[in-house]
């Protein structure tokens, strides 16, 4: 990608005005050239590598890092005016990046732009500079969006208007650029034209919606349907129930969802009816309030979780887990891996060897303990149900669920496999999965110590075991 200098303004003499920009204004305006068509259709190639994606801690606001496997690096958002951005530059340092080769704007809102011009202003005349940086093109009348426009101004940045279908060269992963739309949606409101990007790595892949909201995400599902299928979904406009629809859900269905937002967010982000989407498709949530940094790690294959604290994942749970006050440092650990497999999985087990399928009466019951030492509370990873294979073949669970009698559920994911003869125990609290154990991830007892029901279910839906205790 080039590197070239010479502010390439985005913006119309009357639109920078309007936002009060010190300073002549460039006539011209630069885009990046094209490479998709409308249906930005998806392919897929090997990996090679890594791909990090960083969700930082900002508090009521959102940056995400993404450093590619050759070390090319993308900054999504810097975090909220008033902070100017101390949060992500400090993140910054802390993790040695030394350049940032593509910084995306996803739209100018102030809890978006908060630390552009101070990270421009850094990275120009204290690290190795600024690649370009690629903006939706919807000005604001804030001295937030003035600061920042003249940063670019200053130190000479490349600044693109970006819409569906520009191209981001970024090397190692597939980038498209699925939004805004041409012409604007919504009479021009920046929500609503958000710049939205998929990442694909592999079989793996992340998208991320701005805070695009109803209008967006009724475009995005009409125009690319089923092409919207991600590993990873960043929840869009921090948790707000006027984005991430049921119908936004569907289209991509998701193995996480991650949501950026304060703990005490005023708006009361993520809202209880985002949440409840998410619990009722069994959609686990990793929430910066409570888990804090979030970094996502691909190798084309899967994508290993990373939080710096454990915390529930259950959605309608994650109000239960401690803050983490944003700006704090610490090293994230694995808490989690997302299986890539295709969202549509095969169910039936083909014999190759002669023998015979396995099938879901292989799988019983070998233990539940629904009342752990102490304080059920304190010791949430003491509360179990222990499952075991009694076949004489392998039997994978790729999608399977387990319930309780109020509908909780905990999802196997796509790939897990339960050896012959091996015993799997379900915690209800958080850890890290192993061939052993599996953590609901839940920030409160599933299992009624006076009696419950445990219910299996396979991919399909269809109980293969249901067991009732008193």
């Amino acid at each position: 990608m080039s590197k070239s200098r010479g502010l390439t303004i985005i913006l119309f003499t009357v639109i920078l005005l309007l936002a009060g920009c010190s300073g002549s204004a460039p006539t011209d305006i630069s885009t990046p050239e094209p490479t998709l068509t409308a249906t930005a259709a998806e392919t897929t190639t090997a990996a090679n590598g890594t791909v990090e994606v960083h969700y930082i801690n900002v508090g009521q606001s959102v940056s995400t890092l993404v450093v590619g496997p050759t070390g090319e690096t993308m900054l999504i958002d810097t975090g909220h005016f008033t902070d100017d951005g101390e949060y992500v530059l400090q993140y910054l340092q802390r993790h040695n990046i030394d350049r940032i080769d593509h910084l995306v704007v996803s739209h100018n809102d102030a809890d978006h732009i908060g630390g552009n011009a101070a990270i421009i202003e850094y990275y120009e005349t204290e690290a190795s500079g600024i690649g370009a940086i690629y903006d939706p093109g919807i000005a604001a009348s804030t001295k937030t969006y003035e600061g920042y426009l003249d940063a670019v101004e200053e130190h000479d940045v490349t600044l693109y208007e970006t819409r569906e279908g520009d191209s981001i060269q970024f090397e190692g992963v597939d980038t498209q650029v699925l939004g805004p739309p041409e012409p604007y949606l919504d009479n021009d409101g920046r929500n609503e034209n958000s710049i939205v990007l998929k990442f694909t790595h592999g079989e793996t892949s992340f998208l991320l919606t701005g805070d695009a909201e109803d209008d967006q995400e009724a475009y995005l599902v009409d125009e690319y349907g089923d092409q919207l299928q991600a590993t990873v979904l960043k929840a869009g406009h921090h948790g707000s129930s006027s984005s991430n629809s049921g119908e936004l859900l569907s289209a991509v269905q998701p193995k996480a969802v991650v949501i950026s937002s304060a703990y005490d967010s005023q708006y009361g982000h993520p809202t209880d009816e985002v949440l409840q989407r998410l619990h009722d498709r069994s959609i686990p949530a990793y929430w910066t309030a409570t888990h804090g940094d979030i970094v996502l790690v691909s190798d084309g294959a899967g994508v290993s979780v990373r939080t710096q604290q454990a915390a529930p994942t259950d959605p309608l749970a994650i109000r239960d887990g401690e803050p983490v006050e944003p700006g704090t440092s610490g090293t994230v650990v694995e808490r989690n891996r997302l299986d890539a497999s295709p969202v549509t999985t095969q169910t039936e087990t083909v014999a190759t060897d002669g023998g015979t399928t396995p099938t879901a009466d292989s799988l019983q019951i070998a233990a539940i303990n629904a009342d752990a030492e102490g304080d059920d509370r304190e010791n949430l990873n003491d509360e179990y149900v222990a499952f075991e294979n009694v076949g004489d073949e392998s039997l994978d669970l790729s999608g399977w669920t387990v319930e309780d009698e109020a509908g909780r559920t905990y999802t196997f994911a796509n790939g897990y496999t339960l050896g012959a003869g091996e015993t799997v125990t379900l915690h209800t609290g958080s850890g890290t999965d192993s061939d052993t154990d599996l953590y609901w991830g839940s920030g409160s007892p599933i299992w009624n110590n006076g009696g419950d029901t445990v219910i299996v279910r396979n991919s399909d839906g269809d109980t293969v075991r249901q067991e009732t205790y008193e």
